[in-house]
This record gives C-alpha cells, sequence and structure tokens, in this order.
C-alpha cells in the first residue's frame, strides 16, 4: 500500500489490515491453489520466488477513486504480490490510470518498480488467485470483510468505485446491501460497459458512484471486446464523477466493437 509520511493511527490501521490480508487461511481450496503455483512456477518465471499469499489492496489512501478486480492473476499477482501487477491486465489497467493522470508511471512490473498512484486505490473482490478465475460465492463472502474495511479506511476521501467486470460490480453492489438495503435502488442496477449508477456505501451518507467497466483480462482484449480507447474513457469518467478531471467528452459506450460470444469475467 503506498503511504508517504510519517506513521499515524490511520496509517497504523492500514497496516494491520494488510497483515491480516497477508496471514488469512479462510479459503482451503485458494490457499492450496495458490501455494500449488508458486511451487511449480511458470516456465518464464522458474527462476523467482512467487508471493503465493492473500494479496493486499495498493495506492493511495486518501483515493477518491477505488478501482476493484475480481482477483489476482496466478502467476500476476500471485506472483509479485501486488494487484494488477506483472500481467497484461496490469499493463491495460496502469496504462489507463497512467493516461488519466492517476499513476506516476504506465506499467506495473514488480513491487518496487517505484510505481505511485495519486488519487486511486485498486484491490480487488478476492484476495487469492482462484481456479480457473474463479471464485465461488462462499469465497467471495469471506473476502467481503477486508473490501468492507478497506471502504471504511477510504470514507474521507471515496468518491467512486470503478468496478472492473461483473463480479467487481456484484461485489460492490453486496457491500451496498450490507450497509442499508433500503437504500439501494430497484430495479438492481444491471453490469455492462460504461454503466453507473448511485449506490449507498455508508449507511448515514450521501449514496456514491459506481461505474463499469469490462475487466482488462485478455479474454476481453485480445477479442476485442474491450479497447485501450473504451477503458481510457471509462476510467475519465470515473474520474469525473471524483471530480479529478474534466468531463469527458464521448460517451464510455462510443465506439464499442461488436460484441463476444465469450462470457465476462
Amino acid at each position: 500500500m503506498a503511504r508517504a509520511g510519517t506513521a499515524s493511527p490511520r496509517s497504523n490501521e492500514w497496516n494491520a489490515l494488510e497483515r491480516r490480508i497477508v496471514a488469512c487461511e479462510r479459503c482451503p481450496r485458494l490457499r492450496e491453489h495458490c501455494c500449488e503455483i508458486a511451487r511449480v512456477r511458470r516456465r518464464a518465471f522458474r527462476h523467482e520466488t512467487y508471493w503465493g499469499r492473500p494479496v493486499p489492496g495498493f495506492g493511495d489512501v486518501g483515493a477518491s477513486v477505488l478501482v476493484l478486480g475480481l482477483a489476482p492473476a496466478a502467476h500476476g499477482a500471485n506472483r509479485t504480490g501486488r494487484m494488477f501487477t506483472g500481467d497484461r491486465s496490469g499493463e491495460w489497467l496502469y496504462g489507463a490510470l497512467h493516461r488519466a493522470g492517476l499513476a506516476s508511471r504506465p506499467d506495473s512490473i514488480e513491487r518496487t518498480d517505484g510505481l505511485a498512484l495519486r488519487g486511486a486505490y485498486v484491490t480487488a473482490a478476492c484476495r487469492c488467485a482462484p481456479p480457473e478465475n474463479r471464485p465461488t460465492p462462499a469465497e467471495l463472502a469471506a473476502c467481503a470483510e477486508y473490501l468492507d474495511r478497506e471502504i471504511e479506511l477510504l470514507r474521507p476521501s471515496l468518491r467512486v468505485v470503478l468496478a472492473l467486470g461483473r463480479i467487481a460490480w456484484d461485489a460492490t453492489l453486496a457491500r451496498a446491501r450490507r450497509v442499508a438495503p433500503e437504500r439501494l435502488t430497484r430495479p438492481r442496477p444491471t453490469f455492462g460497459h460504461g454503466r453507473e449508477a448511485r449506490i449507498p456505501l455508508f449507511a448515514n451518507a450521501a449514496p456514491m458512484w459506481l461505474v463499469a467497466s469490462y475487466h482488462p483480462s485478455q479474454q476481453n482484449t485480445l477479442t476485442g471486446r474491450l479497447t485501450r480507447p473504451m477503458l481510457d474513457r471509462v476510467v475519465g469518467l470515473a474520474c469525473r464523477r471524483a471530480g479529478l478531471g474534466p468531463p469527458t467528452e464521448a460517451s464510455p459506450d462510443a465506439g464499442r466493437p461488436r460484441r463476444s460470444s465469450r462470457p465476462t469475467p
């Protein structure tokens, strides 16, 4: 997690949360899978020591935009120990954040590469790499406490959640149901690239923006389901809703390529 300055009670809270996440053993299936990947390793990374543990969030702890993904990639964050780091999805995400002025560099290679985020915090609905990128509902529920705590710690500055994929969108709505079910709009907001909704993230506060993007997985980027201009427009929309920049000139859905028949993660 990116922090600056001397220790404060709030930084101590972030440190405590990070330790809890890294030490988590709640989901035996996920822990076994991550440890096995770290033991076997991919040939390209056979000389590296994999992280192989649950991955904490990363970024500006005074962020106004919370970027929520699905889970660490098996040979990405599960290897490097930092969200969206060391894989193609991270190249797309941090490239877009850099172009929007939220990241100090356009790539994320390893935890010691000097990347810093400004106004953004990146995390995931599931903290361990799941088999076939599919955490079970019980595994997502086991991680929900960590997302809740991150949102609570970000409360003074948080304005927008940018959900990368349907699972992240649903995880954010689940948070709203936990804290203020009576204030959720009906019908329930549905996921779609460029969609947005106002939802309650805190029991006694004004609703906040939830913005959706297709996940920058290779399943979506290699098929053209998600393009860089599409991702840039949605990141720009999130920035606008957070008050971080001027309004985007084009709709987030403009220039959308033809639909792929493959499912969205």
